[in-house]
Formats: structure tokens, C-alpha cells, sequence
């Protein structure tokens, strides 16, 4: 027997197709319930969109330890053979929701592991590094990637006005106009969590380290040709092709590594370790395998797993802390907010972000969408007589802990012996890329200023490139003199 329709409160209806009118002609009757419950909320069933990274695609699958890397941390998701239900989300960082998914532009790798301690999210990037190190930063630089407030047109003098006068943008924006600027697809791309974070062990000793998710499918990229090519004819090139990989039972995976510093190191390192700008030398602390993550099942239901997905830095397990790495401390109070804005004050209560493994024990309360909530024998308030929860630090997440001084400032970065915001992406091109990736390179940064950059900011592009290397900015400057005389 076929189901019946039904209100949202369960009632069925009379039709789905005829309104209630005042005869066949008449005007539309106000008490139709039900053609006003359809058409408002047909009217609100968008949520704002994110800020950053509203495009994307995402799955679920499984994070499998393969190593012991219990020396370095106690969390129960990386001890020996242990197996944790996970989500991720990959995107685009700075295009709408309907932006082409090959544009060219960094691109999210979010993941969120269903811990018995609770969530834990990875939120990162598809690159080791960002265009800024302080977060103070970070909605100039985002407004310089979206749209002009005349035309409603996204502007490539724009782009590179901030990133000339932020010579700190130079390792990303490097990595951005190379090859991996374009991922052939997200199965074919890396993850890093790109900041520091520190990791506790069960004796209570501390490190620093970087995670690494290396790409089992071989890291491949699409030429701009190309990404022009596909942008025109498939706008959800990369979500299609996760989706149909998964679906075929091509279950796509990464290899998960991190570096590990001993606390002691960091201050005598030779880049500042904290640098969101830098990268940590493999030949210095080589990348230590810890297992294997992969994707193996797709989203029923887009909006409500994917869409109303909430990753946030905030979210760590015992075993796990932060670091002096601004843009991570500015980010654990920024993404939550975010959230909070876009999808409601509970939003933790949602699908996809609830905590599946772990048991909720909480004093939040009320708010707009709430359905969860506590026994009411239970106390509203801590502490209390009468049976609710306590506190208990033996089983909290470690705080972390550094030495500071205590004094107020605003100021950059301690400088450590090799610092430059030049050195590592000229280190990046000359040493890393081959010449066909030099060749692209130039290129796509060519073609890129050719889009519309203007003086002053031209000659500081010309500049800004020629710190990095030499050749390299020549190189640039010539496409461009012969491109805007009529010779490109």
C-alpha cells in the first residue's frame, strides 16, 4: 500500500497537486494548511551559505592505525589497530556554492573522527601552508578572494594587491599557481592539517606535530586548460567523480603520517615551527606512518550530512592540544562562531555532528532548534547535589601548555635563524619543482595578471615573484610585457 503524504505533523493531506480555492476559479484559500506549510518552507529551506569553503563534497569512512605511535600520544583513535567511524568534507575555499569545482584555488580537507572521547575535527587544507600566519588577518584576506562591491565581479587586481603587500602569501600563493592549484580530482589530492598541534602521551610528555594524509590514488592535477575546459562543461566535476568512485566500490584513500618535534627542539629550530607560512623539513623530522583512511560510504542526504557539517579546530580529545600557532588559536574561537551563525545555536546536536561514540554530558540549554536535552531530575546548574555531572580533569583533553612571556604585545612571529617569507617557496620552485612545473608555473601566474591587474600593484607582482627567485620573476615579467603589448 502507498504511503500517504502527510504534513510535517504527521497528517495526510488531500492533495498534492490542487490547491483550496474559493471554486475552480476563485482566489487561493488562506487556511489550505497545507500549500502554506509547502510554499514557506520551500522559502527557508537554505541555510546561509558558508563564508569560506560554501562549495564541497563529502563522505564518510574509517581511520585504521596501522603503527604504534603511542610514545608520542594516549588518544584512543591513534593507539595500535584501533578503527574510528569518521566524515569529511572537502571544498573549495573561496567560490559560492555554485562555483565551478575546478577553479583555481586551495581546497578543504576537513575531517571529523567519532572518538568514545568525543569528536575530534582535522580541519585542514589540501596545502601544508595558508597565505597568512595571524587571524587578524583573515577576513581582509578573504574579501580580497571574493567580489567587488560595485560590480558584484571577483577581481584579479584585488587578489594580488593584498598578496603583494603581504609578503607572507608567497609559499601559498606558489603552491597555488602550480600544479597543485587544480587537483584532477579530490581523490587524487593530499590532506594536511597544516598546523601545529600537540600531542600528549600517556606519561605526559609533549610534541609538536604535523599531520599528513598522502593520496593512495597518486597525486594528479588538471592543467588550467583543462579546469577551463571542465568548468564549462561540469561545475560539479569533483563531487561527481567522488560520489560515482564510491559508489562503483572504488573506495578512495590516504596514508596518514605526521612529523613529530620534541617539545625541547622548537625553539632552536630554524624556522619558526608555529609559522602557518612554513613547513617543517622532512630530512629534519621525517614523516612517521600512523595508518590508513578511507572512504567507503556516501551521504544519504546532502544537505543534512554534508551541508549542515560543522568542523571546528575547538573540537580535541585527550591526548591532543593546540600550539602558539596564531591562526589555530584564532580558529577555535572562529569556526564554532561560525557555526553557531549559520545552522543555529545547537548545532552539535545535528546529524552529523553529534557525537556517536562518545556520551554528551552537558549543561547547554534551550536555544533556537533544540530537541536534545537532559533528564529533568538533573540539575540545570554546576556544581550541584542532585545527581548531575561533574567536572573531571583526570579524563579532560591535557591543557596545553608553552612558555610565554606575560607580558601584552602585538607583534609577529619570534624570528628563528632561516625566516623569510621568501626563502621556503623559493626553496619550493627551485629545488621541489622540475622545469615543466617552473614552466607552468609561469604560466598560470602569466595568465592569471594578464586577468586585470593593474598599476601600482603590477610592478609589485613583478617584484614580489623576483624574491622568490630571480629567474623565475623575470620569467614573469616578460610573459606579462608581451602579453599586454599584443606579442603573448
Amino acid at each position: 500500500m502507498t504511503k500517504p503524504t502527510t504534513t510535517n505533523t504527521g497528517t495526510p493531506v488531500p492533495s498534492d497537486n490542487e490547491s483550496l480555492t474559493a471554486g475552480a476559479q476563485g482566489p487561493i484559500l488562506l487556511h489550505d494548511h497545507y500549500l502554506i506549510e509547502k510554499l514557506a518552507q520551500f522559502n527557508r529551506e537554505r541555510v546561509p551559505e558558508r563564508i569560506v569553503h560554501a562549495k564541497g563534497a563529502g563522505a564518510y569512512g574509517e581511520l585504521v592505525v596501522t603503527n604504534d605511535v603511542s610514545r608520542y600520544t594516549k588518544a584512543k583513535l591513534f593507539q595500535p589497530g584501533a578503527r574510528t567511524e569518521s566524515l569529511i568534507r572537502f571544498s573549495t575555499v573561496a567560490g559560492e556554492l555554485g562555483s565551478p569545482d575546478t577553479w583555481r584555488d586551495p581546497r578543504g580537507f576537513a575531517v571529523k573522527f567519532y572518538t568514545e572521547d568525543g569528536n575530534y575535527d582535522l580541519v585542514g587544507n589540501n596545502t601544508p601552508v595558508f597565505f597568512i600566519k595571524d587571524p587578524i588577518k583573515f577576513p581582509d584576506f578573504i574579501r580580497s578572494q571574493k567580489r567587488l562591491p560595485d560590480s558584484g565581479l571577483r577581481d584579479h587586481n584585488m587578489q594580488w594587491d593584498f598578496w603583494t603587500l603581504r609578503p607572507e602569501t608567497a609559499h601559498q600563493v606558489t603552491w597555488l599557481m602550480g600544479d597543485r592549484g587544480i587537483p584532477k580530482t579530490y581523490r587524487h589530492m593530499n590532506g594536511y592539517g597544516s598546523h601545529t598541534y600537540q600531542w600528549i602521551n600517556a606519561q605526559g610528555e609533549r610534541f609538536w606535530v604535523k599531520y599528513h594524509f598522502k593520496t593512495d590514488q597518486g597525486h594528479q592535477f588538471l592543467t588550467q586548460a583543462e579546469a577551463d575546459r571542465i568548468a564549462g562543461e561540469d561545475a560539479d566535476y569533483h563531487r561527481r567523480d567522488l560520489w560515482d568512485a564510491i559508489e562503483r566500490g572504488e573506495f578512495p584513500s590516504w596514508t596518514v603520517y605526521v612529523q613529530v618535534m620534541p617539545v625541547a627542539e622548537a625553539e632552536g629550530y630554524r624556522f619558526n615551527p608555529f609559522d602557518l607560512t612554513k613547513v617543517w623539513s622532512k630530512q629534519d623530522y621525517p614523516l612517521t606512518e600512523v595508518g590508513r583512511y578511507t572512504l567507503n560510504r556516501n551521504p544519504r542526504n546532502y544537505f543534512v550530512e554534508i551541508e549542515q557539517a560543522a568542523f571546528e579546530p575547538s573540537a580535541i580529545v585527550p591526548g591532543i592540544g593546540f600550539s602558539p600557532d596564531k591562526m589555530l588559536l584564532g580558529r577555535v574561537f572562529a569556526y564554532a562562531d561560525a557555526h553557531r551563525y549559520r545552522i543555529g545555536t545547537n548545532y552539535a546536536q545535528l546529524p552529523p555532528n553529534r557525537a556517536r561514540a562518545a556520551e554528551v554530558n552537558s549543561y547547554s540549554k534551550e536555544g533556537s532548534m533544540r530537541y536534545d536535552f537532559n533528564d529533568p531530575t538533573i540539575p540545570v546548574y554546576a556544581p550541584n547535589s542532585f545527581g548531575g555531572p561533574h567536572a573531571d580533569s583526570s579524563r579532560a583533553p591535557e591543557e596545553a601548555t608553552w612558555a610565554f612571556e606575560p607580558e601584552q604585545v602585538r607583534a609577529g612571529y619570534i624570528q628563528h635563524r632561516e625566516d623569510s617569507d621568501f626563502a621556503q617557496p623559493g626553496t619550493l620552485v627551485r629545488e621541489v619543482f622540475d622545469d615543466a612545473q617552473r614552466d607552468r608555473l609561469v604560466g598560470n601566474v602569466v595568465g592569471h595578471v594578464l586577468g586585470g591587474v593593474q598599476e601600482p600593484v603590477l610592478s609589485r607582482v613583478f617584484e614580489y615573484w623576483k624574491n622568490v627567485d630571480a629567474e623565475i620573476g623575470k620569467r614573469i615579467e616578460e610573459g606579462v610585457r608581451a602579453g599586454l603589448n599584443g606579442n603573448g
